[in-house]
């Protein structure tokens, strides 16, 4: 038989995951790190790193992301025309004010994908927000009020006790 199993279009369909980035307290590194994971679909057991099967990300309060240390005022960015004498550099606070936060979430997560064919493909898939309003309310999967992008999953409990007899 050459049937494939699992590969179906249900598998494929693409669902809505929220972020708020204004209240997550983990750092702009951990966060992008999950969002990249999820627009690449390393979460559904059909992944092949040839596909693209990934999840749309809805991130909102981008304006405050929190950084580490220094970085918001020492890390710098770096663009090039290939012409010489052009690399302009730019640190990240200045980053924010004129771009806003959502531009560095963008890089950041940019960086964590892999470099093919399919990263602007993916990154197209985030959407980026400075504040808590955004035009995808009615597409996003939420449970129990929570995002499901940054939620563990808890192992199912098992009972140990022998029933008694």
């Amino acid at each position: 038989m050459s049937q494939t199993l699992g590969k179906t279009r249900l598998a494929y369909s693409r669902a809505w995951h929220f972020v708020d980035v204004g209240t997550d307290p983990r750092p702009l590194g951990r966060v992008a790190t999950q969002i990249a994971l999820t627009l690449m679909g390393k979460h559904k057991p059909i992944y092949e790193p040839s596909t693209d099967c990934g999840d749309y990300v809805v991130a909102v309060g981008c304006h405050d992301l929190h950084t580490t240390g220094k970085k918001r005022f020492q890390k710098k960015y770096y663009t090039h025309t290939t012409r010489p004498g052009s690399l302009k550099s730019m640190t990240m606070d200045r980053m924010f004010d004129k771009w806003g936060g959502g531009e560095v979430l963008r890089r950041a997560v940019r960086g964590m994908l892999p470099k093919n064919k399919l990263r602007d493909k993916r990154l197209a898939r985030l959407k980026a927000f400075e504040g808590p309003d955004h035009p995808y309310e009615g597409n996003i999967i939420q449970q129990e009020k929570k995002s499901l992008i940054d939620t563990p999953v808890e192992p199912e409990a098992t009972s140990t006790e022998l029933p008694a007899s």
